[in-house]
């Protein structure tokens, strides 16, 4: 295995993770997929104050993910958007997500992949076993 020479890399950017949140959604399975359509993948530098405040949120860096919106079990979905409604969107949030990888062993792509399924998990309605599952798919 080569060494990296890390003396010339930069941190992720927000484009990078965007890229990596995209190929993480293209290896999720199509059924998966399918319940997603009209969900929309943002990537932002940190979550703002009301979303760490409502979320009782002690550090800008306590929050890696959300998702917004009227998930499926409730009744939501591309085609149940009432006039002036948001659309489902999931926030991938880039600094804490770095802040994670620096502290634990896993590589970035892995975490925004997790982060990601267990977003679009809570707009699907799926139990921790489920998104588990999804994850080992997208993997193999």
């Amino acid at each position: 295995m080569s060494e990296t020479d890390w003396s010339t890399l930069r941190a992720p950017d927000l484009a990078a993770i965007e890229a990596l949140a995209e190929a993480a959604f293209a290896r999720l399975p199509e059924a998966f997929r399918a319940l997603c359509e009209g969900v929309v993948i943002r990537v932002e530098e940190f979550p703002d104050e009301e979303t760490l405040a409502e979320m009782g949120c002690e550090s800008e860096f306590d929050l890696l993910g959300l998702f917004r919106g009227t998930g499926l079990a409730q009744g939501g979905g591309a085609l149940n958007l009432a006039t002036g409604q948001f659309p489902n969107m999931v926030w991938l949030y880039r600094r804490p997500l770095l802040d994670y990888w620096a502290e634990h062993d896993e590589t970035l792509g892995h975490l925004v992949a997790h982060v990601l399924v267990h977003e679009i998990g809570h707009h699907v309605g799926l139990s921790d076993d489920d998104m588990a599952a999804i994850e080992a798919a997208a993997e193999a």
